[in-house]
């Protein structure tokens, strides 16, 4: 298993402002669920309630191998949509926050710098939102709640694919650490994410708890904007060159 601890980020300028900003909301609210765990069943996704437009109140029932599993299902927002929103910055336990905080610190700045603050922080927003839908598409009646940021994160690891391929990533392979390149071991992320999500849509429910058809959805839609974004940024360049050219040719004159 491969595990990012850091990346080369020498070129960046400045801190990313909005990376921070969204870990400390996810630590916030990771906080408050600590505090009232109804939280956490209120306002995850259920696609159940994102498909009928209702919230799931009392108990429901799922069959898990040989068992019937009832899951508490605490009242939510109004209208429950919110919770596609919400259920981003809430997550399952301490390594749950701890893994996706760290993957955004690494990858997230680096996405931000190329975007911008704020299309960074709709893209984030947006990567969220279609691993969430995925997810629901996948088993639109399950009352499975899920929750956590790794929808978002996985469009993070998609830009970051598509806009540094080749940046070097550090991370621990057997006890060693190791400096490849952001397309290996993006690479070998999504290869896993594609082999145990296949099982988990082909038994239509999460396995081992882990939504990773929202992992799928999430960084598929990051690829496609980054994809967007990098056309834009190069189209850009030469007009800003042209302006000044234009403007040394008027200077001479």
């Amino acid at each position: 298993m491969l595990f990012p601890i850091g990346d080369d980020d020498r070129h960046l300028s400045g801190p990313a402002y909005i990376t921070i900003l969204l870990i400390v909301c996810n630590i916030i609210v990771f906080l408050l669920q600590l505090a009232n765990p109804a939280l956490t069943y209120g306002w995850s996704v259920v696609p159940q309630e994102i498909t009928t437009g209702q919230d799931l109140i009392g108990h429901t029932q799922i069959q898990s191998g040989a068992e019937r599993v009832e899951i508490p299902q605490a009242p939510g927002p109004s209208p429950i949509y919110l919770t596609l929103l919400a259920a981003m910055f809430m997550h399952g336990g301490f390594m749950h926050i701890l893994g996706n905080m760290l993957y955004l610190w690494i990858f997230g700045d680096n996405v931000e710098h190329r975007f911008g603050a704020m299309p960074f922080l709709l893209f984030y927003l947006a990567s969220g939102f279609v691993g969430s839908i995925v997810h629901i598409a996948v088993d639109p009646q399950s009352t499975i709640p899920s929750l956590g940021a790794s929808g978002a994160i996985s469009g993070v690891l998609g830009a970051y694919l598509v806009l540094f391929p080749r940046n070097r990533v550090h991370a621990v392979i057997l006890y060693s650490v190791v400096s490849i390149p952001a397309i290996a071991a993006i690479g070998l992320w999504i290869v896993f994410q594609f082999v145990n999500g296949l099982g988990a849509i082909a038994a239509t429910e999460q396995t081992g708890g882990v939504a990773y058809a929202a992992h799928i959805g999430g960084f598929f839609a990051g690829v496609i904007m980054a994809l967007v974004m990098r056309s834009i940024i190069r189209e850009e360049r030469p007009s800003v060159l042209s302006r000044a050219e234009s403007v040394d040719s008027r200077r001479l004159w």
